[in-house]
């Protein structure tokens, strides 16, 4: 088949795109930053806005199914958020539907589910975005379900905090600290349980999507790890891996995420609230519906999925050291957190 990737310079896009070549398939990129990895000679890669209608219907040309990873991230502007996620999503629904495309498998969040009061939660739970990101999600999902009802298929699929080889972002931070020797600061005792993902296990659910009866597929799940203990045991293998004899210390979540505030609203700090007021609460979906439906079976619990991110980080450290952007193809700006790792 011949698949759009939205957003297939970024670290999903490119996890995706590598498993569509290993299964045969045809591949068309579209992102606003150049395909340059080792696979550029085996796809169609093409530089472009989703916001942008004549590009969006140039792109949608002769494809069968779309895999729509693209989104304005939360350290981006409220602006750009909401034009890319929202407004650019719809020009993509549209021109899907009018192309004939058979499936626009979307990737969501589970932002979308805000700071919750119970878990796991269920794909049937209450919506409540947190910030720009969190809203302009469940905006989204509003019209993919619009278009549903219009004839098209559209999956959603709503992945808890992915990692694997290429992500940086946010866990750079981290594995920049585990990497110097330094132990690493939690917000709270770490003791709630906080569900990742590897990219592999992700890339392996939207396949299914794109493979399986449309009467199946049709329809939003959570995706996440099915094995994961607490954040303090889970991220602490990374510090046994980095071999330094560091540990996760807790602090006290009330005046930690005070601070954090204040910090954030003067740029001081790439955490963003969704980060920070939930990483000490537990956060956890239920997978039952992927594991019944769409045979998901991950393979990497939270430890294997954070060590094989920090092992590629250390690998490819000469690559991206140095710079620092707003997506997860490079570390963020760390602020006044690289001065605290002194003390660390």
């Amino acid at each position: 088949m011949k698949f759009l990737v939205t957003g297939g310079s970024g670290f999903l896009g490119i996890n995706m795109i590598r498993e569509l070549l290993a299964k045969g398939h045809t591949v068309r990129s579209l992102d606003l930053l150049p395909f340059d990895y080792p696979e550029a000679s085996r796809i169609e890669a093409i530089i472009g806005d989703i916001r942008n209608k004549d590009t969006v219907d140039a792109c949608m040309a002769g494809i069968d199914i779309v895999i729509h990873t693209a989104a304005a991230l939360p350290l981006y502007t409220e602006k750009e958020i909401f034009s890319t996620d929202i407004d650019g999503t719809r020009l993509l629904l549209e021109s899907s539907l009018k192309h004939g495309v058979k499936r626009f498998i979307h990737i969501s969040s589970t932002a979308v589910y805000g700071i919750p009061d119970h878990h796991p939660l269920l794909e049937t739970d209450k919506l409540q975005g947190v910030g720009p990101y969190g809203k302009s999600k469940i905006m989204a999902e509003q019209l993919c379900a619009e278009y549903r009802s219009k004839g098209l298929c559209v999956p959603i699929i709503r992945p808890k905090s992915f990692v694997g080889p290429e992500r940086l972002g946010v866990f750079a931070l981290f594995y920049d600290w585990a990497k110097d020797g330094r132990s690493f600061p939690m917000i709270g005792s770490g003791n709630n349980r906080y569900q990742l993902l590897d990219v592999e296990d992700l890339c392996e659910a939207i396949l299914a999507c794109a493979t399986l009866p449309e009467n199946i597929v049709n329809d939003t799940f959570n995706i996440g790890a099915k094995e994961f203990t607490t954040m303090k045991e889970d991220y602490q293998a990374v510090l046994d891996r980095a071999g330094f004899g560091k540990k996760i210390k807790g602090f006290p979540a009330a005046p930690l995420i005070l601070i954090l505030r204040v910090l954030e609203f003067f740029h001081l700090s790439p955490l963003y609230k969704w980060v920070y007021e939930t990483a000490a609460e537990d956060s956890f979906v239920s997978i039952e519906k992927a594991q019944q439906r769409l045979g998901y079976t991950p393979k990497y619990s939270n430890k294997q999925a954070l060590v094989r991110n920090y092992d590629w980080y250390v690998a490819n450290l000469k690559e991206f050291e140095g710079k620092s952007g707003v997506t997860h193809r490079v570390p963020w700006e760390q602020g006044i957190l690289g001065f605290a790792k002194l003390f660390f």
